[in-house]
């Protein structure tokens, strides 16, 4: 389903959008009128995901370089002219194994993606938000935030993490027009999944009470519903889709 007309006139900014959740994410808001900017890693990647998303503007970024963020938020100003929406999808999973054996590397490069990251992308954006009195700040954080899995500690850490700090954010600005929430989905199809041994996989996903992993369209449509001026009453809170597995 899509709501045609919905983001009109409005500007977006999607990190990780050259896949999974992100480019899902951006088809949408693009189907339903918006300008989109997409920023990832990957430039192969990005280069596809823009043909397929049918957006025409499209950055190679590395969002845990906090310059390098700073200077992609002021150039998608100038292009836009304004910048209404800022979805933080991007993320890695990280090493699979136990604390005791979890490679330092790994814990900091998590850290640096998902949560310094993030970070670096709300901070940049926001003074154009704010100079405008409107934004919409959707975080990607994830089930594992709010009841951790084993042998992802990292990541599990680091949503815990997107959590608190969207709960933050939210309650900081809520009075100046920027409202800012974040999605827990719980394992959904996607091509993080093959940073992932099958086991891993498997774990997560027999927890789930529906029996089945997530489709990326029940989570972009959440995204979306997030990202518009429907969603005016609730700030600095987490939408759940997970299938049943997170009740709080």
């Amino acid at each position: 389903m899509s709501f045609a007309g919905r983001f009109a006139g409005r500007s977006a900014i999607v990190t990780g959008g050259a896949s999974g959740l992100g480019k899902a994410v951006a088809a949408r808001i693009v189907a339903e009128g918006a300008q989109v900017m997409l920023w990832d890693v990957d430039p192969d990647a990005l280069q596809s995901a823009r043909d397929e998303v049918g957006a025409a503007h499209a950055q190679v970024l590395d969002v845990s370089d906090h310059a390098a963020v700073v200077n992609a938020a002021a150039a998608t100003r100038d292009s836009f002219g304004r910048i209404d929406i800022l979805v933080n999808s991007a993320g890695i999973t990280g090493a699979t194994a136990a604390v005791d054996d979890y490679p330092i590397d790994s814990w900091l490069k998590v850290m640096d993606v998902n949560l310094n990251g993030l970070f670096y992308c709300c901070r940049a954006v926001l003074p154009h938000m704010l100079a405008n009195g409107y934004g919409r700040i959707v975080n990607v954080a994830s089930v594992a935030g709010k009841e951790g899995n084993p042998n992802a500690s990292a990541y599990s850490a680091s949503k815990a993490g997107v959590i608190g700090f969207t709960k933050s954010l939210g309650k900081e600005f809520a009075t100046r027009g920027v409202i800012a929430n974040a999605l827990t989905p719980a394992t959904f199809e996607s091509p993080i999944l093959e940073q992932l041994p099958p086991s891993q996989v498997e774990y997560m996903a027999s927890k789930i009470p529906m029996g089945r992993l997530g489709e990326v369209h029940e989570s972009a449509a959440m995204v979306c519903f997030m990202a518009s001026e429907e969603c005016s009453f609730t700030t600095g809170s987490t939408f759940d889709t997970s299938g049943g597995r997170t009740t709080y």
